[in-house]
């Protein structure tokens, strides 16, 4: 990753934009990183995959917790309310 200050991303703009379409250029600003550039095609990416990831892990979540889930069947409930109301336990 390239890393320019912003003062010189001001003055090379030319430059920081043609790396930024190669990989992403990071700016500093008083020696911190302040911000990066990418490209439009990178970002799209990132955040596609970002999304993906989060949508893995929310499956992850919902299976386990499916499974660990103490909750009975449609049938069972069922069953188990019919017999409530026929006065057996």
């Amino acid at each position: 990753m390239h890393i320019y200050t912003l003062t010189d991303a001001r003055n090379k703009h030319g430059e920081v934009f043609d790396k930024a379409t190669v990989e992403p250029v990071l700016l500093t600003k008083q020696s911190r990183p302040s911000h990066v550039i990418m490209s439009a095609e990178s970002y799209d990416q990132l955040i596609n995959r970002l999304t993906e990831l989060e949508d893995m892990l929310l499956g992850q979540a919902a299976k386990t917790a499916l499974s660990q889930s103490k909750m009975v069947g449609t049938e069972t409930f069922t069953s188990a309310l019919e017999r409530l109301v026929d006065g057996e336990t």
